[in-house]
């Protein structure tokens, strides 16, 4: 049984790092259609082996070492990254096949904020100013939105009465949670663009002051190994955003659709909106998502409370 799920595990890797290769080849063509041009359109049947050129164009480069960088943390910042954010895909509630998480959320919340640690390890072992003040950015801001996200994966938990995510499925079987608490579902969503460092909130990669951030000493395989865990970070919260507010099994096609929608709204994000300005990054996060998560956690709270009393 354990070797079964070990082999499941590895095949679900196989299919995110896959998928990973088809979201950038997406994001690719939607960006330039967003911004009148074609996209990669010339590699294959339209363009569609340009994510497996890019792949051995970036492994196949050479690994350029800063000569007065900590070498360790430096070289397994990009693959402690991409770990953990292969391993949070096992709280996905599968049907069959794969662990059952009692403590699904609380997994989740671990390993975001594991997160963290290897965008500071990256910057500062780099020995780079920019890469510091790049790693600085983005940690604080990670930090900032992971408060949001905890407060409103709590109201939830309050709501369901378990922290395995497969309650949130069954619990949504007449209405989508996104229906009833729109604001959150809105604010969850501009956390995980916050999260992630995507636009607008891709401070961490501002190219006019920082050279690119964090990774700006990273070329080849290491540059490649932390897009990767971009990457995949925003195709697994694009799938617990589905579960969380629209309550679709992961065995459904209607999970796959709607997955495939929300990855399709942060390119959109990305095309559409400017980078937002720096000193107005933590008053959106400490003056309007945190009173909103906050509230609407009070108020689970009590109405929770209220069912039980009314139960007795």
């Amino acid at each position: 049984m354990t070797a079964m799920m070990i082999i499941n595990y590895i095949i679900l890797m196989i299919c995110v790092l896959v998928s990973v290769a088809f979201f950038t080849l997406l994001e690719r063509k939607v960006l330039g259609y967003i911004q009148i041009r074609k996209g990669p359109n010339k590699l294959g049947f339209i363009g569609i082996l340009q994510p497996f050129a890019d792949a051995v164009k970036l492994y196949t480069k050479e690994q350029a070492l800063p000569m007065m960088s900590n070498f360790l943390p430096y070289y397994m910042s990009p693959i402690f990254s991409l770990c953990i954010s292969l391993v949070v895909w096992l709280v996905i509630p599968y049907e069959t096949g794969l662990m059952n998480f009692g403590l699904g959320s609380l997994f989740f919340l671990c390993c975001t904020s594991l997160g963290v640690y290897t965008l500071m390890s990256a910057g500062w072992s780099s020995n780079s100013k920019y890469a510091l003040l790049g790693s600085i950015r983005a940690v604080s801001q990670t930090i900032s939105y992971e408060v949001s996200l905890a407060l409103i994966l709590l109201s939830f938990i309050f709501l369901i009465g378990g922290f395995n995510m497969s309650l949130f499925t069954n619990y949504q079987s007449e209405c989508w949670l996104a229906l009833l608490t729109l604001p959150l579902a809105g604010v969850w969503f501009v956390s995980c663009l916050a999260e992630t460092n995507r636009t607008p909130f891709d401070f961490a990669e501002g190219e006019s002051e920082l050279v690119s951030g964090f990774n700006v000493e990273y070329s080849g395989g290491g540059f490649a190994l932390i897009f990767l865990a971009e990457y995949s970070s925003i195709l697994f919260m694009s799938a617990l955003f589905v579960i969380l507010f629209m309550g679709s099994s992961p065995s459904s096609i209607g999970f796959c659709l709607k997955l495939v929608f929300i990855v399709f709204s942060f390119i959109w994000v990305r095309g559409t909106l400017p980078r937002f300005r720096y000193d107005k990054l933590m008053y959106l996060v400490w003056k309007s998502f945190l009173p909103v998560s906050l509230n609407y956690l009070m108020f689970f709270m009590g109405l929770k409370m209220c069912f039980s009393i009314m139960l007795l």
